[in-house]
């Protein structure tokens, strides 16, 4: 139960729709979202394929909690073949499209093949169309694409999944939103749905979800929301969103700055969290509008935001006047920090155009960041930034960046790359702060030697949220003990990715609580034993994936500046990512040979062999 028992396949070369029993064997095995996405993929693609041509396959999947009344469970994931990276890539988003495609009836929606021209997919419980998307929605913003979805079917409950004109233009870490600005944000999963001419995927759903034992369940997600609710984890992700993060990476020596060549940003009071909720002397608000939530979520870490009505990015462009998705930490960081910007205004422009688009803002700040740092060095001169003095900090610079990647325009179609294929074209690939291809979050791994070990063995490339080393990277500035940490991190965050809570949730729950839940909504015995072998299980699989796409230990890397510039201040101050001591350890805690692949014996005790 929590199951619908039926996935959504459609076959856009042939143009159809077909529903087909869920494998319960791989539930039971990986329960859902991440793993049983992953475990699809492996099975149907062929790892070495290539990201963006038609045999490449794009997989929604949801999580037995998801649409249920369990706290924050509203999640869904996409796994596909990224783009940007050649890895394995699962992109998991909130908002109301997860919630709303479980209660329609299904769990899982597997896109094969290409459409012949640009189409949308639209499902109202049962009911599953191919329709036009020419001259109607391809060519258009994401924000665009969901109104007019939604005026034409006459239904403003419909949920909209969809991709921008960077997704269209297959810039390589396009996104796919839904809800305007929440997102299925790295590793480019919206290029891969452009390259299938998909544009989007409405759903409308009135079924509703079953769970094993609802009494029990009701009792048991109570019980973990008054756990949740009152804790001051979840208090301060409702008052200040992630945001809050910013000026403790400060502190640390820990905020990538000026594309990591500074661990620590002069001018972050212009940009932090006390910044975004001042009042303006334009007209006395505060670029922080209010909080929103997501599907059954009791947390509501959403920012939404109003840029300065006499701020020049807006001049002429309603749909920004208004208020919007607001800076998050992670848009925050890249679109500051990293790029030197101390305008609050830009940085929230910029990342709204990054949800009008479908952009990755993460990895479009990085990859500015990149860029600035290619014209100060002169490889990258005036005759691609049509006249513009792009160095760091430029304001301007960042704005015209947004608009020209989001809508791919002359320079804007080399930034939509990636940093990594951006450096390496203009000679200088030591300016890339990628792991696999993927652009850091916000932490330095210098003064974080759990994080530095977390982006070098991340299955999708660099990544914040696939390991969770933050307590102890906080306390301690030493790689002692990290491998462990990291491992045992990794595993927990797949067994969650799985089930359809939000991330964040971690901050107050233990792996226990999630097991309690789903043992209430599932069917079988699910202990906390049983999940963590599931996360296990997800993350060897991954790598399996990724050992079959041609990865091996080499990759499991940092930058050379992290690795061999020490810090210049913080708690890491004189000290460099010491990733050596840490990855024999690392690999020999997860069973894995010098080379970096699962023993026989591991993958035996997985049940992968």
């Amino acid at each position: 139960m929590a199951w619908h028992g039926k996935l959504l396949r459609v076959n856009l070369t042939e143009g159809t729709c077909a529903a087909e029993a869920l494998n319960e064997e791989w539930v039971a095995d990986y329960l859902g979202q991440r793993g049983l996405g992953s475990k699809y993929l492996s099975e149907e693609v062929d790892p070495k394929t290539d990201p963006l041509g038609p045999g490449n396959k794009l997989i929604f999947v949801t999580g037995p909690l998801t649409g249920t009344c369990a706290s924050t469970g509203g999640r869904y994931s996409v796994i596909t073949k990224g783009p940007l990276t050649g890895t394995i890539a699962c992109s998991n988003s909130g908002g109301q499209w997860g919630g709303e495609f479980k209660l329609a009836g299904w769990d899982m929606l597997i896109l094969e093949g290409r459409a012949a021209k640009p189409v949308y997919l639209m499902i109202a419980d049962d009911r599953t169309e191919l329709l036009d998307a020419e001259g109607f929605i391809w060519g258009e913003s994401v924000w665009d694409t969901e109104y007019a979805i939604k005026a034409r079917h006459q239904d403003p409950l419909i949920r909209v999944a969809a991709i921008g004109v960077a997704g269209e233009t297959l810039a390589r870490f396009a996104c796919i939103m839904n809800d305007r600005d929440r997102a299925a944000g790295r590793s480019g999963v919206g290029a891969v749905m452009g390259s299938k001419n998909l544009k989007a995927v409405a759903v409308r759903g009135t079924r509703g979800v079953k769970v094993d034992d609802p009494k029990r369940f009701l009792d048991v997600t109570r019980q973990k929301r008054e756990i949740l609710d009152p804790s001051p984890a979840r208090a301060r992700y409702t008052g200040l969103g992630t945001m809050a993060m910013m000026d403790v990476t400060q502190a640390h020596g820990s905020l990538p700055t000026l594309n990591c060549r500074e661990v620590q940003f002069d001018g972050v009071a212009e940009v932090n969290v006390r910044k975004q909720h001042t009042p303006r002397k334009s007209d006395g608000q505060a670029p922080y509008q209010g909080a929103k939530a997501c599907f059954a979520c009791s947390i509501g870490c959403g920012r939404m935001a109003k840029i300065d009505p006499d701020h020049f990015s807006i001049k002429g462009k309603p749909q920004h006047q208004g208020v919007t998705g607001g800076l998050e930490y992670e848009s925050a960081y890249a679109v500051g920090p990293m790029c030197g910007v101390t305008d609050v205004e830009a940085a929230t422009y910029a990342s709204a155009v990054c949800n009008e688009q479908g952009m990755d803002p993460i990895s479009f700040g990085a990859t500015v960041a990149a860029a600035m740092e290619l014209f100060e060095a002169g490889a990258v001169t005036t005759a691609e930034t049509e006249g513009r003095d792009f160095s760091f900090g430029n304001a301007e610079a960042l704005v015209w960046a947004a608009e020209v990647t989001g809508t791919a325009q002359g320079f804007g179609k080399e930034l939509g790359q990636g940093a990594k294929r951006l450096c390496d074209k203009y000679g200088r690939p030591e300016f890339a702060m990628v792991v696999k291809g993927q652009e850091f979050p916000g932490y330095d791994p210098r003064a974080m030697q759990g994080m530095a070990l977390g982006y070098a063995t991340s299955n999708r490339g660099a990544c914040h949220l696939k390991a969770s080393p933050f307590q102890d990277d906080f306390q301690r500035v030493t790689p002692d003990g990290k491998a462990k940490i990291v491992k045992d991190s990794q595993d927990y965050v797949a067994a969650v990715d799985s089930s359809g809570p939000c991330t964040f949730t971690k901050a107050v729950w233990q792996i226990a609580d999630y097991a309690d839940q789903i043992d209430a909504a599932c069917a079988g015995d699910w202990t906390v034993e049983r999940l963590l072998e599931v996360g296990e299980r997800v993350f060897n699989l991954e790598r399996l994936f990724n050992n079959g796409a041609g990865f091996t230990a080499a990759d499991d890397t940092l930058p050379k500046r992290v690795l061999t510039e020490p810090a210049k201040g913080g708690a890491g101050k004189g000290r460099v990512a010491e990733l050596d001591k840490m990855l024999p350890e690392y690999y020999d805690l997860r069973g894995w040979t010098p080379d970096g692949e699962p023993t026989t014996q591991t993958l035996q005790r997985l049940g992968l062999a």
